[in-house]
């Protein structure tokens, strides 16, 4: 894994739904798109993983997309549930959830791309 590729990708992320988090706690038009708002972020903190880290495969690309997007979710969920706008178990389930579209978001910014290897 590259991890300076999961640094930034994680680190733009968590920028994302800690926005979105900070404007829905005053907002609850933003506060009603928390999960498809954090669901995309942590698809577009795998595609930039995916485009930084230019020699990963489609899988490893996928691994590390699911790494960014559980990373920014987690920390963008936490902040919500401190702030008490969301539920403790939601910081399981939005995690989860977040980590797949991560992941689906790693492959996808490998398409498009010359790849080392197609594995």
């Amino acid at each position: 894994m590259n991890t300076r590729a999961l640094a930034i990708a994680s680190l733009i992320g968590t920028l994302l739904q800690v926005a979105m988090v900070v404007a829905g706690h005053s907002s609850p038009a933003i506060a009603g798109l928390f999960a498809v708002g954090g669901m995309g972020f942590s698809l577009v903190a795998g595609v930039i993983y995916a485009r930084l880290a230019k020699e990963a495969t489609k899988r490893s690309a996928a691994i590390g997309g699911l790494a960014a997007g559980a990373i920014c979710a987690f920390l963008g969920i936490l902040v919500s549930y401190l702030l008490g706008d969301v539920p403790a178990s939601l910081l399981a389930l939005g995690t989860l959830s977040s980590a797949l579209t991560g992941a689906i978001g790693g492959y996808l910014g490998t398409l498009g791309t010359r790849q080392v290897a197609s594995a």
